[in-house]
């Protein structure tokens, strides 16, 4: 019944109302799609609760302290973080960059952060993730990995004895949706407040703070560096993208989708609120789940938007040999030169 496709097509085609276009004022253009945004992901809370950080372990590690610390994000909702801070680092000093690292689809912060699930040492295989949150501490950043609604320690109780690559994604996500909200959008705000903790630390240089995700990690870092400007420097490996090449054209988790959102924009100029901020996207030639020639089409968008900010020095990409997973050495390189 080619015409489905067909009727499908043309009613997930973007309606581009906030497109960008040039010669469109910058700051006017972002603040009307912003606020849009928002309110497709469900719209956030209106005063924030007290963060009310607790430190729940502290370890010692190559090169670096591994603290376990836990916030408050919604009222009512507690997310746990693992902070990674570089040796010699005690708060007296001159503060030091920072690096948000969000996980994806897999067993949760521990993924990232060179641990199994029961949290003993990596004895395996580093996986897609490549225990990137270790790599930007080795780099010398203070690193915030903060354990994303729906993964590890934050399943369902009904999900805590199934295999630990095992999310609660799509029954919190079915029921944030019939109450008006996404899963999507709690993710982001809670990495929000993970941006008012971060700035928070006596450790941490709050005007140096960067973010860099993978999958539904790439996800929460995109949109968190879209709507906060106080992510200084964006890392997205194996989301950037668009909708119609990659969410649209494959199944994906729930938590990918958000209603209404192709009435506001496609991705590429989602992306664009990050300009003039420099902006880094990682995508593999073999990448099955956010396929690298969508995500060079979503790129030469991109340098449009940023061109017309002559800010094109602070945009780059690495169109790397692999799959869906972290390449790294380009990424690390760039955070050095922005952070």
């Amino acid at each position: 019944m080619a015409e489905i496709e067909s009727y499908l097509r043309k009613q997930t085609s973007p309606r581009g109302r906030s497109a960008y276009q040039a010669g469109q004022p910058l700051e006017q253009w972002s603040k009307q799609l912003r606020s849009r945004i928002r309110t497709r992901l469900g719209d956030f809370p209106a005063a924030a609760a007290e963060l009310n950080a607790v430190l729940l372990e502290r370890t010692s590690c190559d090169g670096y302290m591994r603290e376990r610390v836990e916030i408050t994000t919604y009222a009512g909702l507690r997310m746990p973080i693992y902070v990674l801070i570089p040796n010699g680092i005690n708060g007296k000093q001159e503060p030091i960059p920072a690096v948000i690292a969000c996980h994806g689809h897999g067993y949760g912060s521990r993924e990232i952060t060179g641990m199994e699930p029961d949290g003993s040492p990596r004895a395996g295989e580093k996986g897609l993730h490549k225990d990137f949150a270790v790599a930007l501490v080795q780099q010398g950043y203070v690193v915030a990995a903060p354990e994303l609604l729906g993964f590890g320690d934050r399943r369902l109780e009904e999900d805590r004895d199934a295999p630990p690559g095992t999310s609660s994604c799509t029954k919190i996500a079915a029921h944030l949706l019939m109450a008006g909200q996404t899963l999507a959008g709690h993710r982001v705000y809670e990495t929000i407040r993970v941006l008012d903790y971060l700035s928070s630390r006596p450790e941490v240089n709050a005007e140096r703070i960067g973010i860099m995700g993978i999958s539904g990690g790439g996800l929460v870092a995109a949109f968190t560096a879209a709507l906060d400007v106080r992510c200084r420097a964006t890392v997205i490996s194996g989301y950037a993208n668009t909708f119609q090449g990659s969410i649209l054209d494959r199944n994906h988790c729930l938590d990918n989708y958000i209603p209404g959102i192709l009435r506001e924009a496609e991705l590429p100029d989602i992306l664009g609120l990050i300009v003039p901020r420099p902006l880094f996207i990682e995508a593999g030639s073999e990448d099955r789940v956010f396929p690298q020639v969508t995500a060079r089409e979503a790129y030469v968008r991109l340098g449009e938007i940023y061109e017309q900010e002559d800010a094109m020095d602070v945009l780059g990409a690495d169109f790397f040999a692999g799959g869906h997973e972290i390449s790294g050495d380009e990424a690390y390189r760039w955070l050095k030169k922005f952070l």
